[in-house]
């Protein structure tokens, strides 16, 4: 298993990487050009940039999140095929420095979905909250508003002002797309790139929708086992693979996520793991990666991981927000709660080791 820690870049990122090269364990940063938009063409001589950052910290450049796909590609309009060669292309380029792994979505509009940014746990710190009747009730405009002024000036991938600033037309292109069509357009996706990513020694890793529901009327295809399932059918092929995310799947509680672990791990490429307390009235909280603080069993997925002889790459996913780094730091993504979430999963980890010697 590899421990990596999502990093934003220069200038765009108050963690700097000298602040997580003091994390032990934390072998890769993982990394996007988060100024571009999806289908927009990724320069070579940008990506070398960033690769030679990480590399004189000591830093691996091997996972990317995101390369986002093209509404046009989820749509199955016409134009996709002209955005696919753009994400070919990047994918190539990515190969030269030696990216292993990008993890990308499937999802309609919204990449994820939440209600307050800073929700307040009973102990003082914060976290992202979703709550459920409010977004059955609202406007996706609303949603939209409601998080793009929780976000202040920090970007958040999937939630571009850009592109969410024509929220009706994006809508309008998805009204007729349903469950099945969407599988049909992400299928042509895969049969076009996934030979490109066999070439180049490149694996694709879905992301499960967040959250694992249809919301808005907008399908959600990757939120299941019998979803997963599906999925890994529609291009039967090792770089074919998952971004296997705890917290995105544990808000349904029929998710059970070590035996998903064990049954799809060669299929795992990208781990992320975040713990969720879901109430009984569908509202969630994140909380601490500590497995008794939450729904998501964080000791029985680190087991199942162990058990399979899991050794893609894994980092700590949300974290609270603690000591007000909630004024400085982008929603989900503090130091602090993230920094004792490694030691939290690598302790885990240390110990199921042990245990076998």
């Amino acid at each position: 298993m590899k421990m990596t820690w999502r990093w934003y870049g220069v200038g765009n990122d108050d963690i700097t990487l000298d602040h997580i090269r003091q994390i032990p364990g934390v072998m890769g940063a993982v990394w996007s050009l988060h100024d571009k938009v999806a289908g927009e063409v990724w320069e070579m001589e940008r990506i070398q940039e960033v690769a030679d950052v990480l590399a004189s910290k000591n830093f691996s450049p091997a996972v990317v999140e995101s390369v986002n796909v093209h509404d046009d590609i989820k749509m199955g309009l016409p134009s996709r095929d002209h955005y696919i060669d753009i994400y070919i292309d990047t994918i190539r380029k990515l190969a030269k420095v030696g990216v292993k792994v990008i993890c990308y979505n499937f999802m309609p509009v919204f990449d994820w979905t939440r209600t307050d940014l800073y929700k307040e746990h009973p102990d003082g710190s914060n976290a992202l909250f979703y709550e459920k009747a409010l977004v059955e009730g609202a406007t996706p405009k609303s949603i939209v508003d409601r998080i793009l002024e929780g976000a202040g000036e920090k970007t958040m991938p999937g939630w571009e002002p850009e592109r969410l600033s024509h929220l009706e037309q994006l809508f309008e292109g998805y009204k007729d797309i349903t469950e099945d069509v969407l599988f049909e357009n992400l299928k042509y996706f895969l049969e076009k790139i996934i030979p490109v990513c066999e070439e180049e020694d490149v694996k694709m890793a879905i992301h499960p929708d967040d959250p694992p529901w249809p919301i808005f009327g907008l399908p959600r295809i990757i939120r299941s086992r019998e979803h997963i399932q599906k999925f890994l059918s529609l291009v039967d092929s090792p770089y074919n693979g998952l971004t296997l995310c705890t917290g995105s799947l544990g808000p349904n509680k029929l998710n059970d996520i070590p035996s998903i672990i064990r049954e799809f791990g060669s299929r795992i490429h990208f781990a992320h793991v975040r713990n969720v307390k879901v109430f009984e009235n569908g509202d969630f909280i994140e909380t601490s990666h500590r497995a008794c603080d939450g729904d998501v069993d964080i000791i029985e997925v680190m087991k199942a991981y162990h058990d399979i002889g899991f050794e893609g790459y894994m980092r700590p996913d949300h974290g609270r927000h603690l000591w007000g780094e909630e004024k400085n730091c982008r929603p989900g993504y503090g130091l602090y709660d993230r920094a004792m979430g490694v030691m939290y999963l690598l302790g885990v980890w240390d110990t199921l080791e042990r245990g076998v010697k």
